[in-house]
Formats: structure tokens, C-alpha cells, sequence
């Protein structure tokens, strides 16, 4: 699989890449627009930092392309709706560069609050002169923090050792973590204003986050406030905070941002009580180590079909969570792919329902591989974990999702897949040593492990149906390496479910349907 690298990483990042076997991987730094355009339809993954726009017209050349790593926190250069369409991962590096970000922002409030640049500025001018540049303690001030996620929550831990007391306003936060932080917390964005002596911004670059705080919200701020942004250019409105700078509401303002960054044009550029920085939040030696070797791990992984926990367009998941689910994952596969090697009737409506433990894990992921397994067998265009929910909606089929955590019950997937008049339905479980078993096939209790190939038979209760089928498929050269059958009364109708070594063709699978007594026979392939 071929990798291209189209921003710079670290060294250490490429040597990873390079060093994994089936990876072929080309360094293009800075290469041009339309050279990268007309070249990006041979590669598998590409790994960019925020320069490079990764757009409907890149993935319109990208006709091969199954994950883009981004090398840093945001994803701003990426459009995310075309990416998941095409069953195309988006990972990214959420966590390497945050110390570094936090301690730039720590270090831009005391800078801003001290007047350390203008101080500096003074003395190499050979002026010694300090009466107009007295600055303000941090210590028993309040900071507010807009946006409490993971630089949020250092700044949080930091500034409180600086005896600040610390609020902060964001919705998306449960109060629970509040409290484990000892922050107090702000229903609206105005509390905070109102209480807040200094004020920094965590939150992503958004509709409702560009212009945030513009001329009205600082108007509600405490004269002389502070402010510093190490997040996103654009969070402040520029013209605002530079207009409440000279009329004395804004003390001073600490930025490592800016809203048409690259460029450096803004209103706050030649105003003395601004510190300015070119976006150096993630700029530490430590930072681009972990950055590059976490993307290139991200994009390896990803390569070779293993989930990774940073993809922005999955759920969000902690490492040691996704080693839980992988075997949960493999099951709501196998589950879904039965059905359209079973049956042929268009699905209306998908039904999954946890029980037990699982039920209290991320189960939107679990079902999404439940969708994968459903429709992989009949869509001729690639679906995965991260297109699947999307290619079930744009075809009409409605998918619920239901859960039961009661201790007492076994973990346990239910699938009822909706066809008509008829329900579908099959379940499975993992077992507490994470072997995967398959419990119940339409009616049918089992206790099967699934194989990559497997035969499921469904015929009349009566003597000799083993033996006939058994017949046929030796003469076929299949070898079963797994046999159970189910019935649902003693003279009823039963099912045969085998595991098998190798393929089965058409012509056999034909044979052993046209036995007397058997009503159905299917190949399935996992």
C-alpha cells in the first residue's frame, strides 16, 4: 500500500512509515496542488498538517484513498461529510500536542499579564523605564475557560496550583466533571464573561465557535479583563478585541492564532498590549516527536483494517475501551453479514438490542459494525464501520438500537432485521475467555463459532440428512471441520450450521438443496 507525506513530520514519524513492511511510502513536502491532485489517486493514505485542503475535489481524485492522517489536534483542512461518504478514515492526534499547548498558553497569560515583550522590547532599546509597564497577579483571580476538553483541563490543573480559582462554560461537558476538577461551572457564556478576570478558549474552529466573543460579549466582560487564544484564529473577533484594547475594557490579550493565518494582518498586530505568537502551541521539540509517531501508528493501523481509537469520524473511544470492543466488533460483523447470504428480501428495518455488560459500552460503534455486516455482501461500493450508518440511512432502512444492562442478564447482541412480513433475527455473544459464539439463527439456538466459511442448511427433521450432505461434500473435497443442528420440536424443522476448510461452489451448495427433506442451503463466507 502506497502512503504519501505532504507536510512535514517528524523525522522519527517517516522513519516509522518507512520501517513497516508493505508500506510504500513517498516524503513530498510542500509538493504543489495540482502535481498532488493529479498523483493522489494511486495512494492508500495521505498525512497532512494544516496547510493541505483535503476537500470534495481532492477526494474526487482520491479514488483509492482509505484514510487521511492529520498530523495535529484539528481538522479544519478536511471536510469530513465527502471523507465519511466514501468509507474514508479521518485520524488524528488529539492528544500529543496538548502539554505543549497548554503550557503556550500559560505562558502567553503571564507574559501579556507582566508585559514581558514591551519589557523586553525596552531593554533592547537601552531604556531602563518600569512605570509604565506594571503588571498583574494571577494569584486569587478568576480564569475562565471556554471549552473544558483535554488543553482545557491542563490549563485547569495549572493555573489552579497558581491559586486561581477557576470557572468555566461548556455544554458539552457532564457536571460530574466539573466537580472531579473542583471548576465551577457556567451555564451560559455571559456567567462566565461577567466573572471572569482572565478568559482562554479551547474549542474547536466551528459555525457557532468563529466570532464568539465579538463586541457585545466583551462589553459584558470586567474592564481590564485578559484574554489569550491558543486555539483556533478567529475565536475572538479581531476588530472587536483590538477596539476594547483602546478603549481600556481589554487589559491585554495573549495570541497564537490568527484568523487569516498565514498571513500576518490583523488590527491587534501593532497594538503594545498584545503578545503575539505564530501558531507555536504544538511547536516544542517533545510535541512533533509525539505527533509524527502517533500519526504514523494511527495511519499503519488503520491500514491494516485495525480500529484506532483517534478517528474523527467514529465514535470517540479511550484505547483500553477499543481492546474491550474489538471482539464485540468482530461479532456485530458476523452477525449482520447472515442475513443477505440467507435471505434475499430487501431490509426495511434493522433492530439491535444489548444485553448484559455490553450494553454499557460505546454500542454506536458495535452497531455500525452490525450495518457493515448487513450490507457488505450486496453494495458494490466499499462500506465499513465509517460509511455504513450513512449508506443504511440513504437507502431508507430505519435502525434502532435498544439496550437492557441488567446485571443478571449474559451479554448478549440481538439483531432483527425487518423484510416485509418477516423478521430475521440472530444473536450472539462474547464469552469471558472472548471467544466469539453465535447463539441463535433465526429462531434456532446454537452455541457456534464463526469461521470464514460456513454452510447453513435448513431441512426437514428426519433421519439421514447428515450423512447425504456429508456424502456430497466429500466428493466436493470439502473438508467440515464443525457440525451442529437445531431443531424446534422432535418432528418439526431443523437446521444444520458446519464450518468447512475451504470454499463451496455453486454446484455443490445446488446439490445438497435438491436433497429430499431440505428446503434451503446457503453458503456464507465471513
Amino acid at each position: 500500500m502506497k502512503v504519501i507525506v505532504t507536510e512535514r513530520i517528524s523525522d522519527k514519524g517517516v522513519e516509522l512509515l518507512k520501517a513497516e513492511k508493505g508500506l510504500d511510502v513517498d516524503v513530498c513536502f510542500d509538493i504543489p496542488r495540482d502535481e498532488l491532485l493529479k498523483v493522489i489517486g494511486k495512494y492508500d493514505a495521505v498525512i497532512v498538517r494544516s496547510v493541505t485542503k483535503v476537500n470534495e475535489e481532492f477526494f474526487k481524485h482520491a479514488t483509492n484513498l482509505k484514510v487521511v492522517g492529520r498530523a495535529g489536534n484539528g481538522v479544519d483542512n478536511i471536510e469530513l461529510e465527502p471523507a465519511t461518504k466514501r468509507g474514508v478514515i479521518v485520524v488524528n492526534t488529539p492528544e500529543s500536542n496538548v502539554i505543549s499547548a497548554a503550557e503556550h498558553t500559560i505562558g502567553l497569560m503571564l507574559a501579556s499579564a507582566r508585559n514581558t515583550v514591551r519589557a523586553h522590547k525596552m531593554i533592547e532599546s537601552r531604556v531602563w523605564e518600569r512605570k509604565d509597564l506594571k503588571g498583574t497577579e494571577l494569584f486569587q483571580k478568576t480564569l475562565g475557560i471556554i471549552g473544558l476538553g483535554r488543553i482545557g483541563t491542563l490549563v485547569t490543573k495549572r493555573m489552579q496550583a497558581f491559586g486561581m480559582t477557576v470557572i468555566a462554560y461548556d455544554p458539552y461537558i457532564p457536571d460530574a466533571r466539573f466537580r472531579q476538577l473542583g471548576v465551577e461551572k457556567c451555564e451560559t457564556l455571559d456567567e462566565l464573561l461577567e466573572k471572569s478576570d482572565v478568559i482562554t478558549i479551547h474549542t474547536p474552529k466551528t459555525e457557532e465557535t468563529i466570532n464568539m466573543v465579538g463586541a457585545a460579549e466583551l462589553a459584558k466582560c470586567k474592564k481590564g479583563v485578559r484574554l489569550v487564544n491558543c486555539a483556533r484564529g478567529g475565536l475572538y473577533n479581531e476588530q472587536a478585541v483590538a477596539d476594547a484594547i483602546k478603549s481600556g475594557q481589554v487589559a491585554s490579550l495573549g495570541l497564537d492564532v490568527l484568523a487569516d493565518e498565514p498571513k500576518a494582518i490583523s488590527p491587534l498586530i501593532d497594538l503594545p498590549q498584545c503578545v503575539l505568537t505564530p501558531h507555536l502551541g504544538a511547536d516544542t521539540l517533545e510535541a512533533q516527536d509525539k505527533v509524527g509517531i502517533a500519526i504514523a501508528k494511527e495511519v499503519i493501523n488503520a491500514l491494516h483494517g485495525e480500529m484506532v481509537p483517534n478517528a474523527v469520524n467514529l465514535p470517540a473511544l479511550h484505547p483500553q475501551e477499543m481492546e474491550g470492543m474489538l471482539k464485540y466488533l468482530e461479532l456485530g460483523e458476523a452477525l449482520g453479514k447472515l442475513y443477505y447470504q440467507m435471505e434475499k428480501a430487501p431490509v426495511e428495518k434493522i433492530e439491535i438490542i444489548y444485553e448484559g455488560a455490553v450494553a454499557d459500552m460505546e454500542t454506536s460503534l458495535i452497531t455500525r459494525a452490525v450495518l457493515k455486516g448487513v450490507f457488505e455482501p450486496v453494495l458494490k461500493e466499499r462500506i465499513n464501520v465509517v460509511n455504513a450508518e450513512l449508506a443504511t440511512k440513504s437507502r431508507g432502512v430505519e435502525v434502532v438500537e435498544g439496550k437492557n444492562n441488567d446485571k443478571d442478564k449474559n451479554n448478549k447482541i440481538l439483531v432483527n432485521i425487518y423484510a416485509g412480513k418477516k423478521v430475521f433475527n440472530v444473536a450472539g455473544t462474547v464469552l469471558s475467555n472472548g471467544l466469539v459464539r453465535i447463539t441463535e439463527i433465526d429462531g434456532y439456538d446454537f452455541d457456534l463459532t464463526p469461521a470464514h466459511y460456513m454452510i447453513v442448511v435448513r431441512n426437514e427433521d428426519k433421519p439421514g440428512m447428515i450423512g447425504q450432505i456429508g456424502t456430497l461434500l466429500g466428493a466436493a473435497h470439502v473438508n467440515i471441520a464443525t457440525m451442529q443442528v437445531s431443531r424446534t420440536q422432535i418432528k418439526g424443522t431443523a437446521m444444520m450450521f458446519m464450518t468447512v476448510d475451504n470454499e463451496v461452489d455453486k454446484e455443490t451448495i445446488k446439490l445438497i438443496t435438491g436433497i429430499d427433506g431440505i428446503t434451503a442451503s446457503y453458503f456464507v463466507k465471513l
